[in-house]
This record gives structure tokens, C-alpha cells and sequence, in this order.
């Protein structure tokens, strides 16, 4: 695994002066935009995985969004930023003036989760956020790591499959345990129905990859992302018993070592476990939680 670059601390940034205008036009977007948002994306494939994971699997139009999609554009009316606003707020800018836009359109949303993206990004955005928003209950930062060709060969770990909807009695209360170290917030407790069909659904698009032995989930993976450019993995996770002892690392080279089988694509993994932090560091991303 490779280190891209280090992030700074999540700080209040100095005021700026107002940019915006009338310089650009915010809209909500529909799926006639998806060609030219998609292209407007992969600019940036790392920073924007996130974005274009929803919009291949939902559209750039669905419940299972939970949220819409908004577009900024110039007066010659190309995009100079996209945003997906409603429980998890994503956003992607070229420009301060589009990064003021949207945050003035995130004002309307009173049911916002977490604000994810860019440090230096997310700290100008909260800038304009923070005037009349929810308030910040809680901020983190997350690391992403590089995973290319040459993969170290390391044995095999035959246990390592797809999960099935047999096995989600043991995969929902680990993805709400790790729920709710992240965020303070129990999916359990706040939507237990919604939160058990996410999960469902990301077994049966066999997107979640566990280990099991003796009745116990011994590794597990999500496939949260997979794009031509970047596979995104979150909620990785190591039973406490097992770690330090290579068995978390085995599983990740047997899922890079599949995921460079489709393709010259990047793999990152978002670690939300410190299971792995004692042996790497890697590229950061601030995460604000609103009130």
C-alpha cells in the first residue's frame, strides 16, 4: 500500500469574501445529466468514488440516493461543481464560487447525516454551511489507501466469499457496531427497518465479502464503489481476537488481487477500524457530522 499525502487538522478556516453572485446557476439534476456529470467526475476519480458508486448503481435520480443530486454551472453552462445533498452530502468543485452555491442549497437540508469530502474542501464549505445550518456535533478525518500492481503474494484465504442472506444476522449488528463508533449514531436505534434493507441489498448485489468460521465473522469487506477507475472498499473490519496476526491483510491482497483481474483500476480502502493503522498511514479525507 502506498501513501498518497497527509491531511491537515479539521480547523475552522478564515472567513472569505462572498463570491458567488450571480455568476453561476445551481439546478437539481436529473438522469438526462448522468453523461456529462459522469464526465465531470472522473476528473477527479479518487475524490469523487462516492458520487459515482450512487449514480451507477441508483441513477442520478432515486430514493436510494437519500438525496438529490445539484449541479452548478457558469453562464456558458458548463458544470463547475456537483453535489449530492440530503442524508450523506458529497460534493465535488472547481471553483470557490460553485463550493458557495451548493453550500447555500445544503442550507434547505434539514435532515443531513454527515458532510464528507476533500479537507481543504470540506473546511470552505463549512465555512458557508456553518452561517445557518446544522451544527457540527462531530468531525473525524479518514485515511485511503493505494493498493497497484505488484501485489505481495500471500496465502490464500479459501473462507473469504461473498455473503449470503443467510449470514446477515452476524453482518448487520457488526455494520451498526461500526455505525455507530464512526458517527456516535445507532442505525439500529434511529432506523432499524431502512438500515437492515441497506444491508440486504448490498448482499444481494454481492457487494459485501466476509470470512466465517465457528459462527463468527472472522474478516468482512464492503464494495462500496466500483468504477473503471477506482474500487472503493469500506467497513473493513478484523475480529479483535484475530488481528496482528496478518489474517486482515491476507484477506486485502486476496480482494486486490481479484480487483486488478477486471482492469488498470485503483483500489482504496476507508479503514473504520483502527485494526490496521499500527502498520500503515495513507491519504485523508475530513468527515463533518451535523446536529
Amino acid at each position: 500500500m502506498k501513501l498518497l499525502n497527509t491531511i491537515a487538522d479539521i480547523v475552522p478556516a478564515p472567513k472569505a469574501p462572498r463570491l458567488r453572485a450571480i455568476e453561476v446557476i445551481t439546478s437539481r439534476l436529473t438522469d438526462a445529466d448522468e453523461t456529462e456529470v459522469l464526465n465531470f467526475l472522473s476528473l477527479r476519480p479518487i475524490h469523487t468514488v462516492a458520487m459515482v458508486g450512487f449514480i451507477h448503481d441508483n441513477g442520478i435520480v432515486s430514493a436510494l440516493n437519500r438525496g438529490s443530486f445539484y449541479g452548478c454551472r457558469n453562464y456558458e453552462g458548463q458544470l463547475e461543481g456537483v453535489a449530492l445533498i440530503g442524508h450523506a452530502t458529497l460534493l465535488e468543485t472547481i471553483t470557490d464560487r460553485a463550493l458557495e452555491a451548493l453550500a447555500e442549497v445544503a442550507l434547505t437540508c434539514t435532515n443531513a447525516h454527515m458532510i464528507m469530502g476533500e479537507t481543504k474542501q470540506i473546511n470552505s464549505f463549512w465555512e458557508h454551511y456553518d452561517e445557518a445550518g446544522q451544527k457540527m456535533r462531530q468531525a473525524c478525518r479518514e485515511w485511503l489507501f493505494e493498493l497497484k500492481w505488484p501485489i505481495e503474494a500471500l496465502p490464500p484465504v479459501p473462507g473469504l466469499q461473498l455473503a449470503t442472506s443467510s449470514e446477515l444476522d452476524l453482518i448487520i449488528p457488526l455494520q451498526a457496531e461500526l455505525a455507530f463508533a464512526e458517527s456516535g449514531v445507532n442505525p439500529l436505534e434511529r432506523d432499524p427497518e431502512g438500515f437492515r434493507q441497506r444491508c440486504a441489498r448490498r448482499v444481494e448485489q454481492g457487494l459485501t465479502w466476509i470470512w466465517v468460521e465457528a459462527g463468527e465473522i472472522v474478516f468482512k469487506a464492503d464494495v462500496v464503489s466500483d468504477t473503471p477507475a477506482v474500487i472503493y472498499l469500506e467497513g473493513v473490519w478484523t475480529n479483535p481476537d484475530r488481528r496482528s496476526q496478518g489474517y486482515g491483510l491476507r484477506c486485502l491482497s486476496q480482494l486486490g488481487r481479484r480487483s486488478s483481474i477486471k482492469g488498470p483500476g485503483t483500489s482504496f480502502v476507508r479503514f473504520t477500524t483502527p485494526s490496521f493503522w499500527h502498520s500503515a498511514t495513507g491519504k485523508g479525507v475530513a468527515r463533518y457530522w451535523p446536529r
